[in-house]
């Protein structure tokens, strides 16, 4: 029994060592290392103190960090450092910084160059100088406008980014009177935008488009046949550019239309205005309708600064009240569709800023809103067929986002041109 009772203390013994010797080679738990922090901007702000600002008018990259801290070596240096990063002929009055304090001590500038590229200046210990941009969402949007108002208004009523619009208007310039939009009409289109922290920040590409009027579609389709030829089609291949623009203004209002018995508003007596009036901003520019020769560039009595430009063998216009000339505007130049020729004003016999604009056929006033323009080339037949399975691809995109999608999507889709 002894020789038992010795065999099981020895036994139970043993384990209970082997228990303890285990639980001593026992892996420690893991310990996890923390991800090294990465700050969007290349430093941390936290620690440090803002001051936010504008740059002044004729103020340099140089004189700016000076007046921020920064001595003038400093200053020098980091101009220095700038090189291929950053254009310092390129700074900005008006653009916002922000400048950041250790203390009294000036550790960090940012510049905004734009919305998105930020230029950043290490003031102290290692002088250096980088560029950020901020992340950008690429978003593929269908949109229906009807218009019940204007084409503004009623684009911001539908939460759409009013940068929209600049594309519209440079596609329809030759063929929608922007100005005579009415309530019943609407705009369909299918494009991209850019979207920096919820930001629209550039429409990038506009593929498709419909101007619909009393049931009836004008389609404009991309395409670009790599000829050097327009972009925007009607699908049957119709250019949609015109010898003229309809409107030699963006963005304003018709104050006045054409008229044989029109009561002068300086005067009051009822005359001919074979004219319409744009009522908009001084210094607003004004655009030549169609390429032609300058016939005149000066002073027309009561029509102020004024320019008369000869198209072709057939129509001349002219602009009125203007408040200064572009430069190069004169007799015998040449001037291309929509180039500015000068900026709207008041001068001569005139009750505000306005554009009086006018348009002669063979001698004879004709109205600029009912003028029908000379179309450009069509697209060559070739092409005919591509022009066609890309309209109907476009179309059937728009119809799908429309019917499906009520919110943007990526820019992955197959039939959707890929962008960078």
């Amino acid at each position: 029994m002894d020789v038992l009772r010795k065999s099981l203390f020895l036994l139970g013994a043993g384990m209970i060592l082997g228990l303890l010797l285990t639980g001593c080679h026992r892996p420690a738990p893991a310990v996890e290392t923390p991800e090294p922090v990465s700050w969007p901007m290349g430093f941390c702000p936290d620690s440090l103190s803002a001051a936010a600002g504008t740059v002044g008018a004729g103020e340099t990259l140089a004189s700016l960090l000076v007046r921020l801290g920064a001595g003038k070596s400093v200053s020098a240096a980091l101009v220095q450092a700038c090189d291929t990063v950053f254009d310092v002929r390129r700074l900005r009055a008006g653009n916002h910084y922000d400048a950041y304090y250790e203390g009294d001590s000036l550790r960090y500038v940012v510049y905004e160059q734009d919305r998105i590229a930020r230029i950043i200046f290490r003031c102290a210990d290692t002088l250096s100088v980088w560029r950020y941009e901020r992340p950008v969402e690429l978003q593929v949007k269908a949109v229906d406008i009807p218009i019940t108002s204007s084409l503004w208004n009623d684009l911001r009523r539908a939460d759409v980014s009013p940068l929209l619009i600049v594309s519209l208007e440079g596609i329809y310039e030759w063929s929608v009177d922007f100005f005579g939009l009415r309530e019943g009409d609407r705009f369909r289109a299918l494009y991209s935008q850019r979207v920096c922290e919820d930001e629209v920040v550039a429409v990038n590409s506009l593929w498709y488009a419909e101007f619909i009027r009393d049931g009836k579609a004008l389609p404009a389709v991309y395409f670009d046949p790599g000829d050097g030829s327009d972009r925007y089609w009607a699908p049957d291949g119709a250019s949609l550019k015109k010898a003229f623009l309809k409107a030699p203004l963006q963005f304003t209002r018709i104050s006045s239309g054409f008229s044989y018995h029109r009561r002068h508003p300086v005067s009051g007596r009822v005359k001919p205005h074979t004219a319409v009036d744009y009522a908009a901003p001084t210094g607003t520019p004004v655009r030549a309708i169609g390429n032609g020769t300058v016939l005149s560039a000066g002073w027309a009595g009561g029509g102020g600064n004024t320019v008369k430009i000869k198209h072709n063998g057939v129509y001349t216009s002219a602009y009125l009240h203007l408040s200064r000339f572009a430069k190069g505007i004169r007799a015998g130049a040449h001037v291309a569709q929509g180039q500015v020729i000068g900026y709207v004003g008041s001068t001569g016999v005139a009750t505000g800023p306005h554009l009086d604009f006018r348009v002669w056929k063979n001698g004879t006033p004709v109205n600029p809103l009912t003028l029908v323009s000379p179309p450009s080339d069509p697209l060559a037949k070739a092409y005919l067929p591509a022009l066609d399975s890309t309209a109907r691809r476009f179309r059937h995109r728009l119809d799908s986002l429309l019917e499906t999608i009520p919110t943007p999507l990526d820019s992955t889709h197959t039939d959707i041109p890929h962008e960078e």
